[in-house]
């Protein structure tokens, strides 16, 4: 057995992922504590819902450490919508963390997803960190997943995996922040690197990738194209193949339209809101919509990508989005 073989041999959260090949030399590195991917570093966390004539119910739900769960709640303003928030006691991720959450929603469930706070990447000396989500919907059901941002340190070796399984009849809206510049005084962009790979199929058709490689040594993402000035990213992911993707991308345009209306002419809490970019695409054969929004701090990103959500939500389920302030 190869070196690389016995590493992925021990860690088995990372069995059934491609691993790309800078990650798999990391794979490679043993760590000094605790094994990759061993009792406390393999995070766990799957649901399933289902509908039904009193509501959407959780049909199924495990969890194991570091996750842990509260739900499903009934707080939403969508009448018949099942909560779910995700918790974790830990202080961040790791190095050799592997984490992973599958949520699945059948039979017209309506299902709505979140965390208790931003996913904090620590700095790392050997190895990686691996986050995966796994969301599927059927049968006419509605499913979201909405975390808060995630935060890259100085020297954090992050691979995140997104797979989504939509029916045709189904929908699926997720979000994804990225604040590449960590939680303590150090250079933006210090971290060692981040992989980001989604994809989205139905009824076995590819309707979706999206990857996103971040190597600072290699190149530096302030560059025009990537990030250039500005320093947050967040994307809001709408796959709808029964809805008309354009009216989803006019809803969008409209409400992003009207947001910047608002903001010239009022602050938020947090003060004037910085310079933000953003804007919709459509996806191949009318699948459904990508919003990618650029900032310069987190918190105006998640508020824009805030706005796209209520205002999708208004059109898919006739249902603002809640409120996910956590204090």
């Amino acid at each position: 057995m190869s070196g690389l073989d016995s590493a992925v041999g021990r860690d088995r959260s990372v069995e059934d992922v491609t691993l790309p090949p800078a990650f798999a030399e990391y794979a490679r590195e043993e760590i000094e504590q605790i094994p990759a991917g061993t009792v406390g570093k393999d995070g766990v966390l799957e649901a399933s819902f289902a509908g039904g004539p009193s509501g959407t119910r959780m049909l199924r739900d495990y969890s194991r450490v570091p996750f842990h769960h509260t739900g499903p709640l009934a707080h939403d303003p969508c009448e018949g919508m099942a909560s779910l928030c995700v918790q974790t006691p830990t202080g961040g991720v790791a190095q050799g963390d592997r984490h992973r959450l599958s949520v699945e929603a059948d039979d017209a469930a309506l299902a709505s997803v979140t965390g208790q706070g931003a996913t904090k990447v620590h700095s790392m000396h050997t190895n990686f960190a691996h986050l995966g989500v796994d969301l599927a919907a059927s049968d006419g059901s509605y499913l979201e997943y909405v975390p808060d941002p995630t935060i890259l340190n100085r020297d954090s070796r992050c691979f995140q995996t997104i797979d989504v399984d939509v029916d045709a009849d189904s929908t699926v809206i997720f979000t994804d922040v990225l604040v590449p510049d960590g939680l303590s005084e150090h250079e933006p962009f210090s971290f060692d690197r981040f992989h980001s790979r989604v994809t989205a199929e139905c009824d076995g058709r590819r309707l979706l990738t999206d990857t996103v490689v971040l190597d600072p040594d290699e190149l530096d993402p302030r560059t025009p194209g990537v990030f250039g000035e500005l320093g947050v990213v967040g994307t809001l992911y709408v796959l709808s193949p029964g809805d008309n993707a354009e009216a989803l991308s006019d809803t969008v345009h409209e409400r992003l339209e009207s947001t910047r209306s608002a903001t010239e002419r009022e602050e938020s809490n947090d003060g004037p809101r910085g310079e933000i970019l953003a804007g919709p695409s459509t996806l191949p054969e009318d699948a459904g919509i990508a919003v990618r929004v650029l900032g310069e701090r987190s918190t105006d990103v998640t508020s824009t990508l805030g706005d796209v959500w209520d205002a999708l939500r208004r059109q898919l389920v006739d249902a603002p989005a809640p409120d996910l302030r956590k204090f």
